[in-house]
């Protein structure tokens, strides 16, 4: 499996899924389970990716962020 194929579809999934943010830990959760740690290199690569393209924004503690960096939170954009 592609783990970072699978990472963009879980955030976009539970960003659609909720009004707040989700923490990518619970991306990482998603799509590597007990290994969850290990999947946190392909939810913070999707995450990029999907920055990228405008489809997410991110924050820290109620501020946006320009790009990941640190802590981070992930919402929908828009």
């Amino acid at each position: 499996m592609d783990l970072e194929a699978a990472a963009r579809r879980a955030v976009m999934a539970l960003v659609s899924g909720r009004a707040g943010s989700v923490c990518p830990s619970e991306v990482a959760r998603v799509v590597g389970g007990a290994e969850w740690c290990a999947a946190m290199p392909a939810v913070h690569a999707a995450v990029d990716a999907l920055v990228a393209e405008g489809q997410v924004r991110l924050s820290w503690k109620g501020v946006d962020l320009a790009r990941r960096e640190g802590p981070y939170r992930i919402r929908r954009a828009g």
